[in-house]
């Protein structure tokens, strides 16, 4: 693990809000050239990525603050500011961002699955980069095993056993997520507003719901052997499947 970065002999660098900083870069870049060239609104395109960064943080920050350790926060409140170590759950921000868009589009009168087709690729690489944060900072770690690429973690309850590196599995869940995205949209096909999303937000569901199953950190309660995530990856996949099987056939084909 690599959870800071040595600059100089008093100086360091936290490597997961470094690669949390370039993977929100690279992804605002790449947001904007697939805007461009589908010809979105850039100005709504740049309010949205300003809307993510921040309703994301706070979120993610904001879950794992109450969810996951709030025993451990009232002891240490001032630990809530130290944002390098980590400690933000995807699915906080994810809930704060969605809200957050379906407020903005709606005030600017934007139909939401015409924007949403925009993000997700870009979601999906973003998720799958983003968990190489986690990686390095050791956090988000799996199960103990004995396969050939178990890691040992530092951090963990008995650092010296290896352990399923879950973060490099939803690393290369979200690589293929967005590949698969790109080869379908590439096709042209005549296809709907909100394919692209929903089907992003499916198979991300499954892949989050299998991770669950090998992650070993702290998951906060579990319902009925559940963790809340698995829970929300279920009802995720619940609404998927509703967009396809119900939803969907109200709407116009359209290629964009």
């Amino acid at each position: 693990m690599l959870p800071f970065i040595k600059i100089t002999s008093s100086f360091y660098i936290p490597t997961y809000t470094l690669i949390i900083s370039l993977v929100y870069c690279f992804c605002l870049w790449y947001l904007i050239k697939r805007a461009k060239k589908k010809r979105y609104d850039i100005k709504i395109t740049l309010d949205l990525a300003l809307i993510f960064m921040i309703a994301g943080f706070v979120g993610a920050r904001l879950f794992h603050v109450f969810y996951e350790a709030p025993q451990y926060y009232k002891v240490h409140p001032l630990d809530i500011l130290k944002i390098w170590r980590g400690g933000f759950v995807f699915y906080g921000g994810a809930i704060t961002i969605a809200l957050s868009f379906i407020w903005f589009l709606k005030s600017k009168k934007q139909p939401l699955l015409y924007w949403a087709d925009l993000w997700a690729p870009v979601l999906a690489i973003g998720y799958g980069l983003g968990r190489l944060a986690c990686f390095f900072n050791g956090c988000c770690y799996g199960k103990v095993c004995s396969l050939p690429w178990a890691v040992h973690f530092p951090g963990t309850p008995h650092p010296e056993l290896a352990r399923h590196p879950t973060q490099l599995y939803a690393t290369a869940w979200g690589l293929l997520n967005f590949a698969l995205l790109i080869t379908l949209e590439s096709l042209k096909v005549k296809r709907k507003p909100g394919d692209l999303f929903f089907l992003w937000l499916f198979i991300h569901a499954i892949g989050r719901l299998m991770m669950e199953h090998f992650r070993d950190d702290d998951r906060g309660q579990f319902i009925l052997n559940l963790s809340i995530s698995s829970w929300i990856s279920l009802g995720l996949i619940v609404l998927s499947l509703g967009y396809w099987i119900f939803y969907r056939r109200t709407q116009k084909n359209f290629i964009h």
